[in-house]
């Protein structure tokens, strides 16, 4: 479809939604990680669907039984930024013609691993042949309605915070593509978090059950993309004064000429949590989740985003990862 090449992923959603019929007492908005239903006596049915596809989404290397777990830890992911245990999971294949019974056996093998290590369940789902490997997962999940986390919710005065450092993934991606040389130990930990990525599913049920944050998404559209959709979903801005990237890449960054903020902000696929919460739930938090690393603090400049460092200000640019688009 030609329109695909001059409208990026986030328009196309955009016009999509204008379409629909929205339904009344909707618990959530469109444009947050899932879905929801209300059950009744404050229980929501809590939903999400993501789709990984072999051209765009599965880099040199990955085997099929990776690229069917990352399909599940994707959604797994979003449900983890709102608190939300998976169930159930479904999942619609597409496959080309003339896999192997080895290669089939792969796939299913990975999307079970995948459910299993989040304590989820492959119920069934739906096959159909197609061009490409097309991998469609869909996660439910069940919450009481006030532990679930939203995108909306962060106020002026909030600490900013992430649950991992960032770039690693980035690296990884760099060194798959263009063969970068680089140490062994840094070069297999960065192509394992390219090939094996992590749902942060028990920081997200801590923090969540515990009520210790406000708002909350995943970072696998890239870190700064993140914080400007949690900036626009709550009308707030963020001042950035700590800059989460993995120690390794940095130094690495530095003595190679690569930009160690490019890496940290606009890599994507690092399923890290970005959260905001009261300053004075920060040490609590921080018990729950030992990772938890605050880089910034919440400003009423609505989508305003911006990191102080060595003295200097920098606008932190609203780009991430993005289907159909050259504009990554």
């Amino acid at each position: 479809m030609s329109y695909q090449g001059r409208l990026g992923e986030r328009r196309i959603i955009e016009i999509i939604i204008e379409l629909q019929e929205k339904m009344r007492g909707n618990p959530l908005p469109f444009g947050d990680d899932v879905s929801a239903i209300r059950l009744g006596k404050g229980r929501l049915a809590v939903l999400k669907c993501d789709m990984l596809v072999g051209l765009t989404d599965v880099p040199s290397g990955m085997s099929l039984w990776q690229a069917s777990r990352k399909a599940v830890v994707a959604s797994v992911s979003d449900l983890a930024a709102k608190g939300v245990q998976p169930k159930a999971i479904l999942v619609s294949l597409g496959l080309p013609k003339g896999l192997s019974e080895g290669e089939v056996r792969e796939i299913g093998s990975g999307l079970n691993s995948g459910a299993r290590e989040y304590s989820a369940f492959v119920l069934g789902g739906d096959i159909n042949e197609s061009k490409d490997l097309s991998i469609d997962v869909f996660a439910f999940g069940i919450c009481k309605e006030k532990d679930l986390v939203r995108r909306d919710s962060s106020r002026a005065g909030d600490i900013v915070a992430v649950t991992g450092s960032f770039g690693l993934t980035g690296l990884g991606l760099r060194i798959i593509k263009e063969n970068l040389a680089v140490p062994k130990m840094l070069r297999d930990e960065a192509t394992s978090a390219v090939y094996m990525p992590k749902a942060r599913l028990v920081e997200g049920l801590a923090l969540a059950r515990r009520h210790l944050i406000d708002s909350s998404i995943d970072s696998s559209d890239g870190l700064a993309w993140s914080l400007h959709e949690l900036a626009k979903a709550g009308a707030v801005g963020f001042e950035i004064d700590r800059i989460p990237i993995h120690s390794g890449v940095n130094g690495f960054a530095l003595e190679s000429g690569l930009d160690p903020l490019d890496l940290a902000f606009y890599s994507g696929e690092e399923y890290e949590l970005v959260v905001t919460m009261r300053l004075d739930n920060f040490e609590r938090a921080k018990r729950a989740v030992s990772s938890l690393v605050a880089i910034g603090r919440v400003v009423s400049d609505s989508g305003k985003i911006i990191l102080k460092s060595d003295g200097k200000v920098h606008e932190i640019a609203s780009r991430g990862y993005e289907h159909f688009s050259e504009n990554l």
